[in-house]
C-alpha cells in the first residue's frame, strides 16, 4: 500500500515485474486513464500499429465514466457510533499512459473509487481512487483491496513513532545489512511495547491534566514506553552479567583494510527564491 506519490509509472512499472506483488496505491482526482481496447474479432485486421487505448476516463469528469463492473456497500459503525456505508465501485482493464521504458499498456490494473455516505446518504468526504495493480490482482475482491489500504494509516503511525521514539533512521552506517538489522530491532522493540500494553501504569506528565481525571485512557506506545523502566524491574531477566574478555590482539601486522567505494555526492536543487516586487 502506498500514497498518490508511489502512482507514477515509474514506481509501477518496476513493482510489476514481481508476480507475486500486488501494488494498491492512491491517485489524485485529476488523473486521466483509459479503457483497455479490445478489437472485435470479426473485424478484419487493418494495418498500421494496433490499437491500445480506449475510451477516455477522466477521474475529474464523470461524464467519461462507464458502469462500473462491480459494485460493493459495506456497512460499518465509528467508534461515535455513527453509522456510515462504504460504496466501492471497481472498473477492470483500466490502463495508464506509458513511456519508452515503461510499456504500461501491458499492464492493466484496477481502479476503485471510494464513496463513504451516511444515513442520509449524502457523501462525507471527496471520494478516494485506489490503483490495484499486479498480475495475481484478481484474487483480491474490492473490499479486501479497500481493507488493505485502510492498514496504511497504522503503518504510517509506525513509521512517526519508530522515528521520533525509536531511533529507527538515527543508526547511520554504509553496510546495508547493517541498516537492515537495526530495523528489526526498532520493529522488535516496537513488539514488546505491545505485549507489555497490559502492564503499563499511566503516567502523566505536569501538563497532561486529562490523563489524570480519564481513568479509561488508552494505553498508547508512548505510555507504555513511559513506563517500562518500571516493568523490567519487575520481570526480572535472563541475561547474564557481562564479562570481561580481555584485550583484542587488533590486527594482524601488515594487514591494510580496503578503502570503501566512493560515491558521488547527491545535492538537492535549491528552491528559487521569489522576491517582492514592488511598483514603481
Amino acid at each position: 500500500m502506498a500514497d498518490s506519490d508511489y502512482s507514477q509509472k515509474d514506481f509501477i512499472g518496476e513493482q510489476v515485474k514481481h508476480e507475486d506483488v500486488v501494488n494498491i496505491t492512491r491517485v489524485r482526482s485529476d488523473r486521466v486513464f483509459y479503457r483497455q481496447f479490445i478489437r472485435d474479432p470479426n473485424q478484419a485486421k487493418t494495418s498500421g500499429h494496433p490499437r491500445w487505448y480506449g475510451d477516455k476516463f477522466d477521474l475529474k469528469d464523470d461524464q467519461t465514466w462507464t458502469e462500473p463492473d462491480e459494485v460493493h456497500h459495506v456497512p460499518f459503525t465509528t467508534k461515535k457510533g455513527r453509522q456510515l456505508t462504504v460504496t466501492i465501485s471497481g472498473w477492470k482493464q483500466m490502463l495508464m499512459r506509458g513511456t519508452k521504458n515503461y510499456k504500461m499498456n501491458n499492464h492493466p490494473f484496477t481502479l476503485l473509487q471510494i464513496v463513504v455516505r451516511a444515513q442520509e446518504r449524502n457523501s462525507i468526504w471527496k471520494p478516494m481512487w485506489l490503483i490495484v495493480i499486479g498480475s495475481r490482482r484478481d484474487e483480491l475482491s474490492l473490499v479486501d483491496c479497500y481493507q488493505c489500504y485502510r492498514q496504511r494509516y497504522d503503518m504510517e503511525h509506525l513509521f512517526r513513532f519508530g522515528k521520533q521514539r525509536l531511533l529507527m533512521t538515527s543508526y547511520l552506517t554504509p553496510d546495508v545489512h547493517h541498516e537492515e538489522n537495526w530495523f528489526k530491532l526498532t520493529l522488535l522493540s516496537y513488539v514488546n511495547l505491545w505485549a507489555a500494553r497490559k502492564l503499563a501504569v499511566v503516567l502523566p506528565r505536569d501538563w497532561e491534566q486529562y490523563l489524570k481525571t480519564n481513568k479509561s485512557i488508552k494505553i498508547t506506545p508512548s505510555l507504555v514506553q513511559r513506563d517500562f523502566s518500571r516493568i523490567m524491574t519487575t520481570l526480572g531477566t535472563f541475561a547474564k552479567f557481562p564479562k570481561r574478555r580481555g584485550f583484542s590482539s587488533g590486527r594482524i601486522k601488515g594487514y591494510k583494510k580496503a578503502p570503501r567505494t566512493r560515491h558521488d555526492v547527491i545535492k538537492k536543487g535549491s528552491k528559487k527564491s521569489t522576491e517582492n516586487l514592488k511598483a514603481p
